[in-house]
């Protein structure tokens, strides 16, 4: 076996995590099945994580980190804000379709977190990165499209956060491809007028 960076190793048994925790589930996953998963020795593992915290915290960052750049780059400055956001959330639902058993995980995770003593910061963690990462998209987009808001930055990204959220559970529960234009032209709508482009 090839002798890799640390990091790489992280990302790899990282990735290995996400398709086994999709795969089996976050509780019924071992160290074990995702060393196997990865194609590794479970020293490495070992040697990459010292704790399943560790881990949980890395799937989640990854997980957030694989729409979060394909969103960003779908959020370059249109002729209008609504052709703006749109493309943003078609990129993040287009994530979804592509990969509902990552968008599953995300809850799954969240509940684990929840119920294991001393994991709980975990779930707060995860949140919070949602949270975040909206709060940096809107940050990035003001300048380019001198963006006026309404209400303030930590406020709409908390409320984005959580209208995300809702809605990718809403569609994992019951799908329907075709009410999803509706839904997101709805959402559009109301995010722009959140915002008073100048």
């Amino acid at each position: 076996m090839a002798r890799r960076p640390s990091a790489e190793r992280r990302q790899q048994l990282t990735e290995a995590a996400i398709r086994a925790m999709a795969r089996d589930g976050v509780a019924r996953t071992t160290t074990r099945s995702i060393a196997a998963e990865a194609g590794v020795s479970l020293s490495v593992f070992h040697y990459c994580f010292d704790s399943k915290q560790a881990l949980i915290e890395s799937v989640i960052t990854t997980i957030t980190d694989h729409y979060v750049t394909l969103v960003k780059d779908a959020l370059q400055p249109r002729a209008t804000l609504q052709e703006t956001v749109r493309a943003g959330l078609q990129a993040y639902w287009g994530h979804v379709r592509a990969h509902p058993d990552e968008h599953m995980l995300t809850y799954e995770l969240t509940q684990y977190a929840l119920r294991q003593p001393g994991f709980e910061h975990l779930a707060r963690r995860q949140h919070e990165m949602y949270r975040d990462t909206f709060a940096e998209l809107i940050e990035d987009l003001r300048p380019a499209m001198d963006l006026q808001l309404r209400v303030p930055v930590p406020v709409l990204a908390r409320y984005l956060a959580a209208m995300t959220d809702g809605l990718t559970l809403n569609y994992l529960v019951l799908g329907d491809e075709e009410a999803w234009a509706g839904v997101l032209d709805t959402v559009t709508a109301h995010i722009a007028s959140l915002v008073d482009p100048s």
